[in-house]
């Protein structure tokens, strides 16, 4: 899947509520490899991930509420929503942790690459720090979209 008009118009309502942020935001997963101009299957959300106070604030900007995520044994966050006003769901996730072989570790990104959508800024990790990122997910959706991305 390329650029659709509903993950544009999706993309450019992010790009809107989260201009209030305090801290640094990205749009990472399948939408992220998409801002990266690479094709992929399907977007069936977009993942945004930021602190946890700025995802609050972006839910309660946004009308949505922070819930508890799907208990995954792979990644957790400490704040969690979904925003389904726009055409694509927007799952926001907030002090967003990942296990690995020493426990669990927040996740921060040392790359933002600034990426325009109908005039809209949006940010997402360099190709390369996602697909470790996606490898570190593991699951085999995750490992495509890192395949596709260094493809």
């Amino acid at each position: 899947m390329t650029m659709t008009r509903a993950l544009a118009q999706t993309l450019a309502m992010i790009a809107e509520a989260a201009s209030g942020a305090t801290g640094d935001w990205w749009i990472i997963g399948s939408a992220a490899v998409v801002l990266h101009g690479r094709r992929v299957a399907h977007v069936n959300d977009v993942d945004l991930m930021m602190s946890a106070h700025d995802a609050e604030q972006f839910l309660n900007r946004v009308g949505g509420h922070a819930r508890a995520a799907d208990a995954h044994k792979k990644f957790r966050s400490l704040v969690f929503g979904v925003w389904t006003e726009p055409p694509v769901p927007v799952e926001i996730f907030g002090g967003f942790s990942l296990a690995g072989p020493s426990g669990w570790r927040e996740v921060s990104m040392a790359s933002r690459e600034s990426v325009d959508v109908g005039g809209h800024r949006l940010f997402v990790p360099s190709v390369e720090e996602l697909a470790r990122l996606l490898r570190a997910f593991g699951r085999p959706k995750d490992l495509e979209r890192a395949r596709i991305l260094q493809g």
